[in-house]
């Protein structure tokens, strides 16, 4: 008879040492991979159950280390790390490669008016605004007021910078065009992400020492979090920014787009993990960078802590 496994294992952590960028990559391979989002509500209910009874020092009868960490990986994927919620399906890092698919074949398939580019800019940023609030960092509520207003400001804003950019295509010379859709795309995420994250900047995020005892809430901590993730998404869209530069759809038979939109679709499933690993998720602030009062707190009341730690959202 095989014997119990160990409660000693640290499932708070991932599996892999995030302290390297290929840690973080294999980590990330395994939380973005879009066949998570097939998985059922019996399977996700069932990987939260082993997880939460783990923690609590409970071990399912039978239950293999490799079983654990999948059940890990299941459980990260479609729970919020802070509020324990489950994640809006479309939300999911897991559902970036085939929604960003759907969305952009969309977007080279219906350009040739003005009402439709302007709905399809409104249903990619609308996307951008559900997996910016999906990923949040910090487990405060948020209003249906507050999350309404972040939502109209953050697609309104990134909407008509990303027409208002690629209109410039029109008036440059060809080579800079080529780079005015990538532009457009970095804007827009500089706009959509802070106003969807709008709270957090006004209020702070948690922050814990490395044992994960709370200290507070930190809008230092939150203005680094929402950078990084701004940088990650930028860089997570050059692939599709490639593909409109290489060959914008007026250039572009049935075929021909076909092929773009596969290669596009390649590289995302690369993209989104490799860019995710280029800051860790619990990232960290020294305590001397954050507000005066809380540091004066932290040094009074915690006179060994130099660092801090906080969930930087994705």
């Amino acid at each position: 008879m095989a014997a119990e496994l160990s409660t000693s294992i640290n499932i708070k952590e991932p599996r892999w040492d995030q302290s390297t960028f290929v840690g973080r990559a294999k980590h990330f391979f395994t939380v973005t991979d879009p066949r998570n989002i097939l998985l059922s509500n019996e399977q996700l209910a069932h990987a939260h159950k082993v997880i939460t009874d783990y923690r609590q020092g409970i071990v399912s009868p039978g239950l293999t280390e490799d079983e654990l960490w999948r059940a890990k990986y299941v459980f990260d994927s479609a729970f919020h790390p802070d509020t324990g919620e489950k994640m809006i399906l479309i939300g999911r890092m897991s559902a970036q490669v085939p929604m960003n698919m759907t969305i952009t074949g969309c977007m080279m398939t219906f350009y040739k008016t003005t009402p439709a580019v302007l709905f399809w800019q409104w249903i990619n940023q609308s996307f951008n605004a559900i997996v910016n609030y999906t990923n949040r960092s910090g487990d405060a509520p948020i209003t249906v007021s507050q999350l309404g207003t972040a939502y109209v400001s953050a697609t309104t804003g990134a909407v008509a910078t990303a027409l208002g950019l690629n209109a410039l295509t029109k008036h440059v010379s060809p080579l800079i065009g080529r780079f005015v859709p990538f532009a457009a795309v970095a804007a827009a995420n500089c706009i959509n992400i802070p106003l969807m994250r709008q709270r957090e900047l006004q209020h702070g995020i948690p922050i814990t020492d490395e044992n994960d005892n709370r200290l507070g809430e930190s809008t230092k901590a939150a203005q680094q979090a929402i950078s990084q993730v701004v940088v990650s998404r930028i860089l997570m869209a050059s692939p599709g920014m490639g593909t409109n530069n290489i060959a914008s759809p007026a250039h572009l038979n049935s075929c021909f787009e076909r092929c773009f939109l596969l290669s596009f679709s390649f590289s995302l499933v690369f993209a989104t993990p490799l860019c995710c690993a280029l800051f860790p998720q619990k990232s960290s602030i020294s305590v001397s960078r954050l507000e005066p009062e809380l540091q004066e707190k932290i040094r009074a009341n915690h006179p060994g802590v130099e660092r801090v730690y906080f969930n930087k959202g994705l």
